[in-house]
């Protein structure tokens, strides 16, 4: 079973989303586990505030150390801690398969303008981004990266071969898929999908997968010649 540690102002945001899904199924099967912490619950006083105005001025709000330290120190242990945040690392399919090797995670969700740097100087493994974009809380992280991490966990997928095939395990992105019926609107499935010749349809699929990451994410193309080129200057693709 792998283990995920969530620790967020919002608990109920995650009520639907755990429920739902291969992830919902695997939660239920006890494949994977996700324990909810309420953040609030460990800020005292009356109104629970867990932050406060940032020192030195500026717009919007932090999230104080205390509560956070306080949540820490009685879930933490051995657990790899994850700050979701839109100034950490981006996040890649070969730092999911790290995650995952960890089995147990903790989360904290950020929030406003992030939290307290001594709380990730002290207790923060990985400051992780999901994307160049700010989200309006670090809870649609958390459910990424716990989805993305989970899928690794064996009886996950009904199909575990599909983990080899995906977007980025290679370098590379997907190749286009179809299915019935052959023939809509005027668009055709292509013919080597139909032709039953797998070391055709096996080629196919990875040219329309070099060819989708050649015009879709050209970066990733660059790093994928880069690891795939032969010795002789050329910049040649290997079997390709």
């Amino acid at each position: 079973m792998i283990s995920f540690t969530i620790i967020t102002l919002f608990p109920e945001f995650f009520e639907s989303p755990l429920k739902v899904g291969l992830l919902g199924k695997a939660i239920q099967g006890g494949k994977v586990r996700v324990h909810i912490v309420d953040l609030k619950g460990y800020a005292g006083g009356w109104h629970h505030r867990c932050d406060d105005y940032p020192y030195g001025g500026g717009s919007g709000m932090v999230l104080r150390c205390e509560p956070l330290a306080a949540a820490l120190d009685e879930v933490k242990g051995d657990l790899k801690v994850i700050l979701t945040s839109a100034s950490g690392k981006p996040l890649t399919q070969q730092m999911v398969k790290k995650f995952y090797e960890e089995r147990e995670l903790c989360i904290i969700c950020g929030h406003y303008e992030g939290v307290d740097q001594r709380i990730v100087d002290m207790y923060v493994d990985y400051e992780i981004s999901i994307g160049d974009f700010v989200l309006s809380g670090g809870e649609y992280a958390a459910l990424c990266i716990i989805d993305a991490v989970s899928r690794y966990e064996p009886g996950f997928m009904a199909n575990p071969h599909s983990l080899v095939e995906e977007s980025f395990e290679d370098g590379l992105l997907e190749y286009p898929h179809y299915t019935r019926p052959e023939d809509f609107r005027g668009l055709k499935v292509p013919q080597v999908l139909l032709s039953g010749n797998h070391a055709e349809i096996a080629r196919w699929r990875r040219e329309k997968r070099i060819e989708k990451t050649r015009s879709v994410r050209p970066d990733l193309y660059e790093r994928y010649l880069l690891s795939n080129t032969k010795g002789d200057g050329n910049g040649s693709e290997k079997n390709n």
